[in-house]
């Protein structure tokens, strides 16, 4: 991120940040180095406190807690004694178990009124079966009124396991908070990358000619990793990559690709536009999860030189396990854009490359003037790089230098950030926008109810199966991804 005087409109007034969760590993890794990081930049401010909600520790021992998390994630906190003495400065704990009354009762008692105000934002880094419980504990001690300052709480994913649970889980936060202050939050949106797409799309006249079903034929959207399951086998075993990624990441991903330009870039006008993708999105038939979607679990293998063990190898992982690890689903939006444009959005562990992207494949010339040299034109695409590497690349074709006419292809290359330059983490972006009352990157309950509205045939076809196909680990090799792009101009795009 970058340390340049923050606009007046980025400033935030002093709140009560608490974190429901404070000693847990989402607090260790992503919170306390994004709040640090923050307050560096002029995001918060100064006289905010960070109010962490801990059982069976001391403060000392949560502080010292904190301190390692930070020097293990944020290494320069460690090596600078002043930054993190005006850090610790700010942080508070409240001891307590979530099952508590008298928890919320103390934290009440703990906020600080703070300019005036007793602002206060109730992050909760708990599992999802304790949010419940977190906001009846706060509507019973009176944290939920915001009559002496605002009142948002943040959510984690997942939002419900299918569209039961999600609906279930909705009813029970809006019992005491509006949805205006409910923050379902997605890092993936607030990765820098991913805004940039909407300003990429609505900034550049030349391509709104081109988006549309006239020209593009087909676009892929991937998040491929190279890590296993790691410490999430337990949840991982219950969830799949199609409920893991696709359902929220990607989909949410392929909303912004889709989206009409709203009237203005306000949170209600963008989560309309997506609102109205999502409805679009053709639903699936119960024949369809055999022909528009597959699944594949990785096998043993080798990524960077190192061996690696099969998914069914993975602690705390059943040996008869038949969880997709690889996902891969084909959409149909059935509006005048995108009418018959496949959108093909895949995910998977262990594979040969970390990176994610979207491609946008366009449709093959009409008429090729080269088709009988050595090497005819490619087919053109757009790819939007999320991650390494941010920016976009344009491939096209051009003559191959001499005394021939033959093609060579060529990549016009735009990278997001100049080399040296610092890009904000997604938490960063996400927290600031909470604290500035900003929900454009963040879930409507609407929203997440139709998504798992559209997956929900697929996850009922997938629910008993006991058997499953293999790919091994550090490799693109995933059977039926073919077969799922068959007719798609170029076929499936292994990223590199």
């Amino acid at each position: 991120m970058s340390t340049e005087t923050p606009n007046p409109g980025d400033i935030t007034e002093p709140t009560n940040i608490v974190i429901f969760g404070a000693s847990g590993d989402l607090t260790k890794r992503k919170l306390m180095p994004a709040l640090i990081q923050m307050i560096d930049c002029g995001l918060l401010h100064p006289d905010s406190r960070i109010i962490g909600v801990v059982n069976n520790r001391s403060e000392q021992e949560w502080l010292e807690l904190v301190y390692a998390g930070l020097k293990e994630f944020s290494p320069e906190v460690a090596m600078d004694a002043a930054r993190w003495q005006r850090f610790s400065a700010m942080l508070k704990m409240v001891p307590g178990d979530l099952d508590d009354d008298a928890t919320y009762t103390g934290l009440a008692a703990a906020l600080e009124t703070l300019g005036g105000r007793k602002h206060a934002l109730f992050y909760c880094a708990i599992p999802p079966e304790w949010y419940g419980r977190t906001a009846t504990g706060l509507h019973a001690a009176g944290l939920v009124d915001q009559t002496g300052g605002f009142r948002r709480i943040v959510i984690e994913k997942p939002f419900g396991m299918d569209l039961a649970s999600a609906s279930a889980l909705n009813r029970e936060l809006q019992r005491f908070f509006d949805e205006s202050q409910i923050y379902r939050i997605d890092h993936y949106l607030g990765k820098e990358s991913v805004q940039n797409l909407l300003v990429f799309r609505f900034t550049n006249s030349i391509l709104e000619p081109l988006w549309n079903r006239n020209y593009i034929d087909h676009i892929q959207i991937s998040a491929a990793e190279t890590l296993g399951v790691e410490y999430r086998a337990k949840y991982y075993e219950d969830s799949g990559a199609l409920r893991d990624m696709i359902q929220s990441h990607l989909m949410q991903v392929m909303t912004l690709v889709a989206m009409e330009p709203p009237v203005e870039f306000t949170d209600a006008a963008v989560r309309d536009e997506k609102l109205k993708v999502l409805r679009a999105v053709r639903r699936f038939q119960p024949e369809d999860a055999a022909c528009q979607a597959m699944g594949a679990q990785y096998a043993a293998g080798t990524i960077d030189g190192e061996k690696v063990p099969a998914y069914v190898a993975e602690p705390d992982v059943s040996p008869d396990s038949a969880t997709e690890t690889f996902a891969a689903v084909r959409f149909y939006i059935d509006n005048w854009r995108w009418q018959g444009v496949p959108f093909i959005l895949w995910t998977g562990k262990r594979m040969q490359q970390r990176v994610s992207e979207i491609v946008i494949r366009f449709r093959k010339i009409p008429f090729n003037l080269f088709d009988t040299h050595a090497s005819p034109p490619v087919p053109n695409a757009m790819v939007f790089r999320l991650h390494p590497d941010e920016g976009i690349f344009l491939r096209m074709n051009a003559k191959m230098p001499g005394l021939t006419t033959d093609t060579q292809r060529m990549v016009m290359r735009a990278p997001y950030a100049k080399d040296g330059m610092d890009v904000a983490e997604a938490y960063e972006t996400l927290l600031h926008d909470v604290l500035l009352g900003d929900a454009t990157l963040f879930s409507r309950a609407d929203e997440v109810e139709e998504s798992w509205e559209i997956v929900a045939p697929l996850l009922e076809a997938w629910k008993d199966r006991f058997s499953i196909g293999r790919y091994h680990a550090g490799s693109w090799d995933v059977p039926d991804m073919d077969k799922l792009l068959q007719g798609c101009v170029g076929g499936w795009h292994k990223p590199h």
